[in-house]
């Protein structure tokens, strides 16, 4: 089969949109929020942790920016060769196992 990736497309946005991935995601944000308003302390300690790992994001971006700058040149044409590659084994999963195409509780 040919990949369906586009050039704005790559492979996680394929997997997200999956049906079984994307009603799974939803479930778990909908725990994760009624847990959060029907026990404060858990609230608490989750807002903590959220803050906690939104900055180590935004630092770890910030310490890779200059190299990344540096690298993205010639990593352009790998990250295409891998994201295609990716693609052509997710269209072979699609098509072999059909249950990716249903909601979880399906």
């Amino acid at each position: 089969p040919v990949s369906i990736c586009r050039v704005q497309e790559n492979v996680l946005q394929r997997v997200l949109q999956l049906p079984v991935v994307s009603s799974t995601c939803e479930t778990l944000q909908r725990k994760y929020s009624s847990t959060k308003e029907s026990h404060p302390l858990m609230a608490s300690v989750c807002e903590v942790y959220e803050r906690g790992v939104q900055g180590a994001g935004a630092l770890a971006m910030w310490g890779m920016e200059p190299m990344v700058r540096r690298l993205e040149p010639q990593c352009e044409s790998a990250v295409a060769v891998a994201n295609n590659l990716a693609c052509r084994g997710l269209d072979h999963l699609e098509e072999k196992i059909p249950a990716l195409q249903y909601p979880v509780d399906k």
